[in-house]
């Protein structure tokens, strides 16, 4: 089975050592090892991880862990697992809309880790399926409505029935291979283009 790939984020070296060294006992792959929010992004752009694993706050520097968990969210690249001193309410808050899979509180145990990232991998997994069903609604609904205006125009132009209509685009469809929203594409762009000749 392959290892889970995981990027650590932390400005302090002794941190993220331990951090390497717990991942590895739990059968986790550390692929890098960055001590800022940007270096994090770029490298998760860069290496495609599973998991990013990333300290709230960088010492001295204004872009911090949410920043880059925002848009590491935004650009779907991985899932962000965020370390953390602080249980503030408000980082709470943003790192919420930030779209953070999980958040860990520090000191905390090699098992909190397992848990909390194993909790990360599977929230991730689930708005990936999401975004999928919903891509796949959104498709689904876009070929309706081409095809009911193909129908349309068939229907006006040849006289057919709606049902003769449909039958005529489904079977060029397969005639041609392409899916019907293709050839409904197709129809009302060579109506509109009869129209305006």
């Amino acid at each position: 089975m392959e290892r889970t790939r995981v990027i650590i984020a932390d400005d302090e070296s002794i941190i993220r050592m331990d951090l390497r060294e717990m991942l590895t006992n739990l059968g986790y792959l550390v692929v890098g090892e960055v001590g800022d929010g940007r270096s994090a992004v770029n490298l998760a752009r860069e290496l495609k991880p599973d998991l990013v694993i990333m300290d709230v706050r960088f010492e001295g520097d204004e872009f911090d862990g949410i920043d880059a968990a925002k848009i590491l969210t935004e650009e779907k690249i991985a899932p962000v697992l965020l370390l953390t001193a602080y249980s503030q309410r408000e980082l709470v808050e943003r790192a919420k809309t930030a779209g953070v899979t999980g958040y860990i509180v520090k000191p905390f145990r090699e098992s909190d880790l397992a848990a909390a990232i194993e909790v990360a991998l599977a929230r991730f997994a689930e708005f990936r399926a999401l975004e999928k069903e919903v891509g796949d609604l959104r498709l689904a609904l876009e070929t309706r409505k081409l095809v009911d205006r193909a129908k349309g125009i068939l229907m006006d132009l040849q006289g057919l029935s709606e049902a003769e209509a449909f039958r005529k685009i489904q079977k060029m469809s397969m005639n041609t291979r392409k899916p019907m929203k293709e050839v409904a594409e197709a129809i009302i762009l060579a109506h509109q283009a009869s129209s305006e000749s």
